[in-house]
């Protein structure tokens, strides 16, 4: 299995602790999004599963258990043959045409019952719930029923990129593999082998603040395109070419909406506090009012913004009034 370097990390630190039996019952790999946490938690589930594991800490692929690890998909439904495996994730909804929002209570309820029977294949029994994040607070307390309740050769692999979302509880009952963003010549070395390098890459991993494995998904996406647009709209607005209400109506309409605000934020907050700006992609850099405590208020009122765009609000209305609040800076600070 290939592993970046910052995979890798994380995976040796795994493997090294449980060598020397200090491999907790449930680890909880958290970080940045895009840095590869299901992946090393798959590596880190074959692995324990394996009966014949290499050298190098990784399982072997060909003994009974490897064999039937991998996961096959069909539809929105994910089967699994091996029977000392679960992955617990978003369930399919009643129609069969959607996933669910939420790992509701009965997933994990039969995630207990399982964990009480004896591995089929001899070894050990390995669980792993992605995004652990998306479980609500009757699945979170029936989890901890399990946690509190460690067997031995039984492992349970949280995965999420927002570990606050999980209770305390669960937290402080799990060993913690946390991923951290690699150094920048790490980075460059990952977007280099992915097809990216120059001016090219380092734009792509400053506008994903650092995390390489955004920064390459953005690049094959085109969102770095779409965060180009979001710097025109609000110089656009800013100096009245065009209108709030226009540009709030536009910018909700797109799939990528939740991005479009985060990006605004973000491009906004770096801006006041650079005194250089560098075009990004061929881009105009943002022009950016000059007073940095309405723009931090306005930081702030936008992340609010974007939190809580699924919620039944007027966000149009909410987001209009903020993208006019930017051009009264400009107009006020003439």
């Amino acid at each position: 299995m290939n592993l970046t370097v910052w995979q890798r990390r994380i995976f040796d630190a795994a493997m090294q602790s449980h060598a020397q039996g200090r491999l907790g019952h449930a680890l909880l790999l958290s970080g940045p999004a895009s840095m590869g946490k299901r992946q090393v938690a798959e590596a880190i589930a074959q692995r324990l599963l394996c009966s014949s594991p290499r050298s190098d800490g990784f399982a072997c692929g060909a003994c009974r258990s490897c064999q039937l690890f991998p996961a096959q998909q069909v539809g929105l439904a994910v089967t699994q043959a091996h029977p000392d495996l679960q992955r617990i994730g978003l369930e399919p909804n009643e129609k069969g045409d959607k996933l669910r929002t939420e790992i509701s209570v009965d997933q994990v309820r039969r995630l207990g019952q399982w964990f009480s029977l004896t591995p089929q294949l001899g070894g050990a029994q390995v669980a792993l719930i992605d995004p652990a994040d998306l479980m609500n607070s009757s699945s979170a307390n029936a989890l901890l029923k399990t946690l509190e309740e460690p067997a031995s050769n039984r492992f349970l692999l949280l995965v999420t990129s927002r570990p606050g979302r999980l209770p305390a509880t669960i937290r402080s009952r799990c060993q913690k593999l946390e991923f951290r963003l690699p150094s920048n010549d790490e980075s460059l070395e990952f977007l280099a082998a992915e097809g990216l390098r120059g001016p090219e890459a380092l734009a792509a991993l400053s506008a994903a603040r650092g995390n390489p494995g955004q920064a390459a998904a953005w690049m094959r996406d085109g969102i770095l395109q779409l965060r180009g647009e979001v710097i025109d709209s609000l110089n656009a607005v800013g100096s009245g070419r065009t209108g709030p209400v226009e540009t709030a109506q536009r910018w909700l309409a797109d799939e990528n909406a939740e991005l479009r605000l985060r990006f605004a934020a973000e491009l906004a907050v770096e801006g006041a506090a650079s005194a250089f700006q560098r075009p990004l992609a061929g881009r105009s850099v943002l022009t950016v009012p000059g007073d940095f405590s309405s723009i931090s208020k306005w930081f702030d009122s936008m992340n609010r913004t974007r939190e809580q765009l699924k919620a039944p609000l007027r966000n149009d209305l909410v987001l209009a009034g903020l993208l006019r609040e930017w051009r009264t800076m400009f107009e006020t600070g003439r």
